[in-house]
């Protein structure tokens, strides 16, 4: 890969992405395969002025063989060093960056169970380091980086290297990154963009949304009364503006988690836990998940379905156009960092308190008697197509069309 873009990227992750503050500490949890990357982003990093920068490393065939090897019990234990090591350095005021390489399908043979007692068991740790980024106490972002078996499950026809290099050129095409450009720049000029979007979604203040297509779906999604829809960058708790997701295409609100009603069905893949979950629909009634079904990972969905009390219930909503840069190019990126962002989408789980007017202020207790949902996961899923229609209906009863055809019209 060309490294005058490679640099670009690394700029973009530290300058657009986390925002690194002078002094401020970076704390990158990155796949094994991003070492090369890893090191370019640390090193933009200290140029940027960071007082350190610490690397965890993550293997999914290491992950793979403590699925198959250890007991249930062992899987289910968290020592107070695995959450102390990033909970210390939050607290001083650090930043955090994940370096994604996914790959699909390495954990396929694994015990769906064993990989949810280790999910929960981590989701329950790691509560209050979790709440760092869903509450933007400080800033956060995602990024990724090819590796082969990736690049190959998207162009099977290319040879191994030529499969990585384009992959590149499509990471680039979908950052804004190319030779000439300042991807910084570019980022913040889309920024207003989102701004305006949101501020006109902020106006009209719906009470729900109702999505319609071909697929099938046919869904009303109620709104929180004071919802707040966000996009494009964020602003932490210490008022540092950033982008948590590279790339994005997302407008989002959280919806009201006892008020969500019809059928969805899934228009892309989800791979969840180094899993594919195929051709995938639920069923909502009052807020709940009362059916679904799957043609491929099934009993991956069903214990994601059983993690908790909020995770068959929504804590997300987004709208993406369907003319969207990600979504034009016809590709299937098999992970959500992407592909979330080529097609409207839902998540299970845990919603954003940002999303709600005064939300970062109140407790748990206070966020659920609102109709905010609690989860310990937040797991992104696609519906949109390019037939999706929306309408909004306003406080006052009138219907407003969102999108025809895949694309706003607002």
């Amino acid at each position: 890969m060309n490294q005058k873009l490679l640099k670009k990227y690394a700029q973009l992750a530290v300058r657009s992405g986390v925002n690194l503050a002078q002094n401020q500490t970076l704390i990158i949890q990155a796949d094994i395969d991003t070492v090369s990357f890893t090191r370019l982003v640390s090193e933009e990093a200290y140029k940027a002025g960071a007082r350190e920068v610490l690397v965890y490393y993550r293997d999914p065939f290491l992950d793979k063989l403590n699925y198959n090897y250890l007991s249930d019990e062992v899987l289910g234990e968290v020592h107070d060093w695995q959450v102390e090591r990033h909970l210390d350095y939050l607290k001083a005021g650090a930043c955090t960056m994940s370096i994604i390489s996914p790959r699909a399908g390495v954990l396929k043979e694994c015990d769906p169970k064993k990989m949810a007692i280790r999910q929960k068991a981590f989701g329950e740790a790691s509560k209050e380091v979790r709440e760092y980024t869903m509450a933007s106490k400080t800033q956060w972002a995602i990024v990724a980086v090819p590796n082969e078996e990736w690049a190959k499950l998207m162009f099977p026809e290319l040879e191994n290297e030529a499969a990585v290099e384009r992959l590149w050129d499509e990471i680039m095409k979908c950052v804004y990154i190319d030779e000439t450009n300042d991807p910084i720049a570019v980022w913040e000029q889309r920024d207003i963009q989102f701004q305006a979007r949101i501020k006109k979604l902020n106006e009209l203040n719906f009470k729900q949304l109702h999505f319609t297509n071909a697929l099938g779906t046919d869904l009303h999604v109620g709104l929180l009364k004071n919802h707040i829809w966000g996009g494009g960058s964020d602003v932490s708790q210490s008022q540092i503006r950033f982008n948590a997701n590279i790339p994005t295409e997302e407008v989002f609100t959280a919806p009201d988690r006892n008020n969500v009603n019809g059928i969805v069905y899934a228009s892309r893949p989800l791979l969840h836990n180094g899993n594919l979950i195929k051709n995938f629909q639920f069923t909502f009634e009052n807020g709940k998940i009362v059916d679904y079904d799957a043609k491929e990972g099934k009993s991956v969905l069903k214990e994601l379905l059983e993690m908790d009390e909020g995770s068959k219930s929504l804590g997300e909503v987004a709208l993406v156009p369907y003319d969207s840069a990600i979504s034009q190019s016809q590709l299937l990126f098999y992970t959500t960092l992407f592909d979330e962002n080529a097609s409207c989408h839902l998540a299970l789980g845990n919603a954003y308190p940002s999303t709600l007017k005064d939300g970062l202020t109140k407790s748990e207790e206070e966020l659920k008697q609102l109709g905010f949902n609690i989860s310990l996961i937040h797991v992104d899923f696609m519906f949109g197509t390019a037939d999706m229609n929306v309408k909004g209906e306003t406080q006052n009863g009138d219907w407003v069309s969102v999108f025809e055809n895949g694309s706003f019209v607002i």
